[in-house]
């Protein structure tokens, strides 16, 4: 294995549930129609991804690039407020950064990300939005682009997901996957099989140390 790639929210940070708060406020406020699917249907999406499913698909009455504007500012005064750290990631991340490059593909906006590795100060040389890349999450777009820039093959690297978007992308990408299912939104069982399960992130390092090469 040549390096290990983590998604972020819910699986670092405890994000997912307050995504969807933020999103459902803001629909709500600039007339939209919220959608029984629609917390599901935008997990893995890029920002202007779901920016653009908000405005077009559930009626919110602002521009794309609005709606982005208004969800990030409002989810960065949340993190700034109290950043939703999920116990024990960043000292997973620091164990296996010993052993492995590590780095972060996420479907969150680069402030976020930026925002909470400065907060947390962690070893992470490399971070990837889906922003900046061609498609997000069930694409493998972003998986692809952070083992490229560490200089990895994607099939020699692991990846750490929790939803069915994000294990499909990094499936997809060719990575061997490790899943710790979102507790809030859990993923689809189909999807799940092909990965390996740890209970939480904190049994990362033992799973990883259990490969072969490792």
């Amino acid at each position: 294995m040549e390096a290990v790639i983590f998604d972020l929210d819910g699986v670092l940070v405890d994000s997912e549930t307050m995504w969807d708060e933020v999103r459902r406020a803001v629909v709500h406020e600039f007339h939209g129609t919220w959608r029984d699917e629609s917390t599901r249907a935008m997990q893995g999406m890029s920002t202007p991804e779901w920016a653009a499913y908000l405005a077009h698909d559930l009626g919110v009455q602002l521009r794309p690039a609005d709606v982005a504007q208004v969800v990030i500012e409002r989810m960065a005064r949340r993190y700034a407020e109290k950043p939703p750290i999920i116990r024990g990631g960043p000292d997973v991340v620091r164990e296996v950064a010993k052993h492995w490059p590590v780095a972060i593909a996420s479907s969150s906006p680069p402030l976020l990300i930026k925002a909470f590795l400065d907060i947390t100060r962690l070893p992470v040389p490399t971070a990837v939005s889906s922003e900046q890349v061609g498609a997000g999450k069930p694409a493998p777009d972003v998986y692809l682009k952070a083992a490229e820039l560490l200089g990895a093959e994607p099939k020699n690297c692991a990846a750490v997901e929790d939803t069915t978007n994000g294990l499909r992308a990094a499936l997809a990408a060719g990575m061997t996957v490790y899943a710790v299912p979102n507790p809030h939104f859990p993923p689809d069982p189909a999807v799940l099989a092909r990965t390996t399960v740890v209970g939480s992130i904190t049994d990362l390092p033992a799973a990883l140390a259990s490969l072969p090469d490792a």
